[in-house]
């Protein structure tokens, strides 16, 4: 069951990319797309309940179906799924209709990459998949034309293919490394990387680590590696943009989470999760930092972005049943509220003709409806209670106070208190301050645009207010199986 339910993932996106590029029709392409979207998240569900039973290996050992991979694919499918049915109403007002059927097509391949990466039991195979998704994506990216989204292009493929040659690095260390345990010719699943790691010398274990956690750490957004990440959001299509944050960041971290797990029990396990906290706590400082004074709207998504991904990185290098836990549930709330905020954002954006933050004013007298989710997602994901971006982050919080983080534990709440007032300060001004002077162009209503916001919306507060039991015994047996039953 699991190899159809893998083959139907992995065959509907391309699909999806062959149907687009073989009609060259705008709508044939977007339905094509959403199709093959929806179909992804139907059968992520059951893919994730039969890993519960056991870990599943084939094609040569090359492919891997566990619960950790598993959960990944059910965030990339949630976000394909919503942005693809957003991307059918925002990219119609680009009037770019004859390139569409060519965005749609990458938009699939970048999702379809980030499938495989979930699956690959290969550390080598990994990278290469990583680094598949960066080369699509980048196209992506810079799919708009401008001066600015062609720069953010650029500085993507750059900054973060110079990051993954840094993952490409440890990784070969790592290889070696188990050579002299494994000898000079072995299968680099994850599992023979952890089995041998207790006997490989630890100073080249703990460097191997720290290349590809500063390698995939880039790619995440992890500071001060992220330098790519506000301007690829902010010049990104809306849709792009929810699918680079909700997305590809957790593909990303499900890399350096893996390798955390090769090395834990080892001698050097406690270094390597310090400094796995250590790159956490600096992105959420930083990120808080540039929240408070931006000025651009899209921008302000994605320094939100290095945030949340610090908090993940704080929950795995925690560690324990707890930690794993929070990181495991920030990585599906937050994949669900950013896209609902990169929604709102890609709508205001249209109308008022600004990406500033200053020129968007009264958003309730233009967007009635998606105004208020918006402003609602934005309450959510600066931490406020009863959504579920609250209930991860405690549980992270949980997680420091039960180990040897009290300090970082106090400095992540104060600057949790920081970021809901300097978050929000923004959105009331967008919402209550003096109407700019500018041209206000009302987007005519469409489903397209406002149902994949209340499908984002109405799970945050579920999720929120309720944490499903059966979500406990997922992330107990990620913990299991990627952390090799404890520190």
């Amino acid at each position: 069951m699991g190899r159809q339910l893998l083959s139907i993932l992995l065959l509907a996106p391309l699909a999806a990319i062959l149907v687009s590029l073989a009609s060259r029709r705008a709508r044939i392409a977007e339905y094509a797309t959403v199709a093959a979207a929806i179909i992804d998240l139907a059968v992520s569900i059951p893919l994730l309940l039969r890993t519960l039973s056991g870990s599943l290996i084939f094609a040569h050992g090359y492919v891997l179906l566990d619960a950790f991979g598993v959960w990944v694919i059910l965030c990339v499918s949630i976000v394909y799924a919503l942005s693809s049915i957003y991307a059918v109403g925002y990219m119609r007002l680009l009037n770019e209709e004859e390139r569409l059927p060519t965005f749609y097509a990458l938009f699939s391949g970048f999702a379809l990459t980030m499938l495989l990466a979930c699956v690959m039991n290969n550390a080598g195979v990994f990278w290469i998949a990583i680094e598949l998704t960066t080369l699509v994506s980048t196209f992506l990216v810079g799919f708009e034309r401008e001066a600015e989204s062609t720069e953010a292009a650029w500085k993507y493929i750059v900054v973060v293919s110079g990051g993954i040659s840094l993952a490409l690095l440890g990784t070969v260390l790592f290889y070696w490394g188990s050579s002299f345990v494994l000898g000079p010719s072995y299968a680099m699943t994850w599992a023979a990387l952890r089995q041998s790691a207790p006997q490989v010398y630890p100073p080249l274990l703990l460097v191997s680590f720290l290349l590809v956690l500063v390698g995939y750490g880039t790619k995440a957004g992890l500071a001060p590696m992220h330098t790519w990440l506000p301007d690829a959001h902010s010049e990104s299509p809306a849709p792009v943009s929810a699918m680079l944050s909700g997305a590809l960041l957790n593909a990303s971290m499900l890399g350096i989470a893996r390798f955390l797990g090769v090395v834990t029990g080892t001698s050097v396990s406690r270094f390597a999760h310090a400094a796995v906290v250590g790159f956490g706590i600096f992105s959420f400082v930083l990120a808080i930092l540039f929240i408070v004074r931006q000025t651009g709207i899209k921008r302000l998504m994605a320094y939100s972005s290095v945030e949340h991904i610090g908090v993940q990185a704080l929950g795995l290098g925690f560690g324990g049943p707890l930690g794993m836990a929070g990181a495991l549930y920030h990585m599906l709330n937050h994949s669900l509220n950013k896209s609902l905020m990169f929604y709102g954002a890609g709508n205001a954006m249209r109308a008022y003709r600004s990406k500033e933050i200053k020129s968007i004013r009264h958003v309730l007298k233009v967007f009635p409806v998606s105004g208020i989710l918006w402003l609602l997602g934005a309450v959510g994901i600066a931490g406020a209670p009863p959504f579920a971006l609250f209930l991860s982050e405690f549980t992270v919080l949980r997680a420091g106070i039960g180990g040897s983080y009290r300090w970082v534990v106090i400095v992540f709440v104060i600057f949790l208190i920081i970021v809901f007032i300097g978050f929000l300060s923004h959105f009331r001004a967008m919402y209550f301050d003096e109407a700019p002077e500018g041209e206000i162009v009302p987007l005519p209503f469409t489903a397209w645009r406002t149902l994949p916001m209340w499908l984002a919306f109405l799970p945050l507060l579920v999720l929120g207010l309720w944490w499903p039991h059966g979500l406990w015994n997922i992330f107990h047996q990620v913990f299991l199986s990627v952390m090799g039953g404890g520190q």
